[in-house]
């Protein structure tokens, strides 16, 4: 009797886990929730590992890039990309904390926190050398957010189709969508079935359900003439 009783519990407990994992899983469904894998992590802990990343700028007297107290600096007086070396693939979302620093220093700047992300080349293969010019990534596939460009009067989605042609998917001109001098921007970059979405500080700034999307390549930290802050780069794969 009691070994009938234990197992009938035993049963019981089964089933009712086997329910609220169901339960479980409804609800994640149901909330658009999926399954979020870190596979890049990068606090800037030491100097700009050259390996891990690659530095193409302008040729403009005084500038640099360099980490510093857990943060990736840009004191630059023209045009400069920082690549990360690992290609991307598939459904990613992309997150880190950067901020526009407006202190009397000689490049500072309240403009242009951009990037390029699922950027390739038209024919495939390792990325070309640049020399930091923004005209010179005309020839790539990729997508490019400018939050603030142009001086900070506009903030921007485009599409790169490799043949010079730069899409412009959406723009904002109100000052609500421009920048905020020494403030922290949390940007939040989800790649998705085709579907792109961009979110600074939980805002949704972008969204864009793309026919022909980019489905790898490499992501860049990208700006011109400004000083900035970049900390707490995560990148995930989504599954």
């Amino acid at each position: 009797m009691k070994r009938y009783i234990g197992g009938l519990l035993i049963l019981m407990t089964l089933q009712l886990s086997e329910a609220q994992a169901q339960e479980s899983a409804i609800q994640q469904q149901k909330d658009g929730k999926r399954e979020q894998k870190v596979i890049f992590e990068e606090n800037f802990e030491k100097k700009v590992d050259t390996t891990v990343w690659r530095i193409e700028m302008e040729n403009s007297p005084g500038s640099a890039v360099y980490a510093e107290n857990n943060q990736l600096i840009l004191n630059t007086g023209a045009g400069v990309t920082v690549w990360l070396r690992k290609k991307l693939s598939g459904n990613v979302m992309i997150s880190y904390d950067r901020k526009i620093i407006v202190a009397g220093g000689v490049f500072d700047r309240l403009s242009d926190l951009n990037q390029f992300f699922m950027a390739s080349e038209l024919q495939g293969g390792q990325l070309g050398v640049r020399g930091g010019q923004l005209d010179e990534y005309n020839t790539m596939k990729l997508y490019y957010v400018g939050m603030g460009g142009n001086s900070n009067t506009t903030t921007r989605f485009r599409k790169y189709d490799g043949s010079g042609n730069r899409i412009l998917l959406s723009e904002y001109k109100d000052q609500e969508h421009l920048l905020t001098a020494d403030k922290t921007y949390h940007i939040e970059i989800v790649v998705l079935n085709g579907e792109v979405t961009y979110r600074a500080n939980g805002e949704l700034y972008f969204t864009y359900k793309d026919k022909d999307p980019l489905t790898e390549g490499y992501f860049g930290f990208r700006s011109t003439k400004s000083h900035q802050e970049i900390s707490k780069l995560k990148i995930y794969q989504i599954r």
